[in-house]
């Protein structure tokens, strides 16, 4: 079984590479019986998605839209988004 800081280590490689079956699995038996490391690799995880979107946005990406949103909603917000948008650009 691993110790908190070798699931913690391959936590943060996993991030930067596929692990080795061997590892991958010591990592996921690990993470099953110890919530502390779960919590960890959960905020890994969360850091990273954000700092992609982060990263997506300063590079000019459209930030990712909802599933959450109705159809309706969305329509409405793009067709408020348009509208601003069009009345910027009049002088």
């Amino acid at each position: 079984m691993l110790s908190c800081k070798e699931a913690a280590a391959l936590v943060s490689e996993s991030l930067d590479r596929k692990l080795p079956l061997g590892q991958r699995i010591a990592l996921r038996m690990h993470l099953l019986f110890c919530r502390f490391c779960r919590r960890f690799s959960r905020q890994v995880l969360f850091l990273r998605g954000t700092a992609d979107r982060v990263r997506g946005e300063k590079e000019g990406e459209e930030p990712p839209v909802s599933d959450s949103l109705s159809a309706e909603a969305k329509e409405k917000i793009e067709q408020a988004l348009k509208t601003h948008s069009e009345s910027k650009s009049k002088p």
